[in-house]
């Protein structure tokens, strides 16, 4: 990681504390601009502490949307937990989820996962910097995750596709038989066949925790963070500025990075980008329940991951308003399939947390110059991977900003790619 002094040093409102909107004005700040980083929530609070903590440098594919007739019926008829659905959201979104359906298909995916995989194979060098600089060390564990199968039709199939994926991408995996599983987790209560255990990825005991320490480093370097409402913003004189606590916040570039926030404030400035949101939920149990790893368990829609405040468990996607009332049902049924394979503790919170994952049709992130308002920018659309990638596209946005060359190129992800 390394950043060149800008040519002009510039004034920059980043709006959004995730991952990515931290990292980004990090990144900035490296390169000797002027950051203000602004959010309604203290850092780390939102999207980027509700999931599994991964810093997944596997994930060379994303997620795709199912093709087969199986897959699709089942989630159509609520026997997969992989994903649930609200009908009136369907009825809005179902443009895009089509467009995601279409993006889906093997010849625009072989496409996709090129410039998806570019991104992905630098988010561990990329964290891996400012978690020196940050301290957060402590934070991090090195050894992989594993991805479980009850089923050995599922797991031959499974552990056939991550092989190649591993061959072509230089990634590590192991394929574990049962009893090689059943030795690395002696805390499972029942044999399964098997695993495939991805030994590249970086797993993090408190994600939302990372975070907080990023910002702290951000604010210890001369950064401002304020308290304010990112939809506040507007064009004024030749710069930007946005409401926060205190006054107005005025500088002469701005940065969306508002995850699943970002359709809302830029649909009044005119744009129409592809965008939609998965929900999630989560909870903690006391305990770790003598796992050593992360785990997903693929057949019934679960990650299990062992958290500083317990085992926390994860869900897949839950296509619905956002600000529709919570309908923890996937949550549900993986308390029940998780009891079979470890002694759960009780619940930690008195409610499960819901967030949104900001996704596009395309599975790419949105960042780059915004076509029509000079010193706008964006960086938002990271899906299921913003925790892993926020330094990566952090790092490429400070770049484009500072008019550096790129270490890797932006083409794919400017969000003229939309017409």
């Amino acid at each position: 990681m390394s950043g060149s002094m800008a040519q002009k040093h510039k004034e920059v409102l980043v709006l959004g504390a995730g991952i990515v909107g931290v990292s980004t004005a990090l990144a900035l700040q490296l390169r000797g601009h002027a950051v203000t980083l602004v959010d309604r929530k203290m850092p780390g609070l939102e999207t980027s502490y509700g999931n599994a903590g991964i810093i997944q440098r596997e994930a060379v594919q994303p997620y795709a949307f199912p093709r087969d007739i199986g897959t699709l019926l089942r989630v159509a008829t609520g026997r997969s937990n992989d994903a649930h659905y609200h009908l009136d959201a369907l009825w809005q979104v179902w443009p895009r989820l089509f467009a995601y359906w279409r993006s889906s298909a093997p010849s625009s995916y072989a496409e996709i996962v090129p410039a998806y995989s570019r991104l992905i194979e630098k988010c561990i060098d990329e964290h891996a910097f400012w978690i020196e600089q940050a301290g957060a060390g402590e934070l991090i564990h090195k050894e992989g995750w594993r991805q479980i199968y009850r089923s050995r039709e599922a797991f031959d199939a499974a552990a056939s596709e991550a092989t190649a994926a591993a061959r072509e991408h230089g990634l590590g995996c192991s394929v574990l038989g049962s009893d090689e599983l059943a030795s690395a987790e002696p805390g499972l209560q029942r044999a399964l066949a098997g695993a495939i255990h991805w030994t590249d990825p970086w797993s993090v005991r408190d994600p939302g925790d990372l975070v907080a320490r990023y910002a702290k480093l951000f604010i210890r370097r001369g950064g401002r963070f304020a308290l304010g409402d990112a939809m506040t913003l507007r064009q004024q004189g030749a710069g930007w500025s946005v409401d926060a606590e205190g006054g107005s916040v005025q500088a002469e570039e701005a940065v969306v990075a508002l995850g699943p926030w970002a359709d809302a404030l830029l649909r009044p400035l005119g744009y129409r980008l592809p965008l939609f949101i998965k929900r999630g939920y989560h909870r903690h149990y006391e305990g770790h329940a003598g796992l050593r790893l992360p785990m997903l368990d693929v057949e019934r829609g679960v990650m299990l991951a062992p958290m500083s405040r317990g085992l926390r468990l994860t869900t897949g996607a839950e296509f619905a308003r956002q600000d529709a009332a919570s309908t923890p049902v996937q949550l549900g049924r993986a308390e029940q399939s998780t009891r079979e394979l470890v002694p759960l503790g009780k619940p930690v919170e008195a409610s499960p947390w819901l967030g949104s994952r900001p996704c596009t049709v395309d599975m790419k992130p949105v960042l780059g110059a915004a076509p029509r308002h000079k010193g706008l920018w964006f960086n938002f659309g990271h899906a299921h991977q913003g925790f892993t990638l926020g330094p990566v596209t952090g790092r490429l946005l400070a770049e484009l900003i500072s008019g550096e060359p790129a270490f890797i190129d932006p083409a794919p992800y400017l969000a003229s790619r939309f017409g």
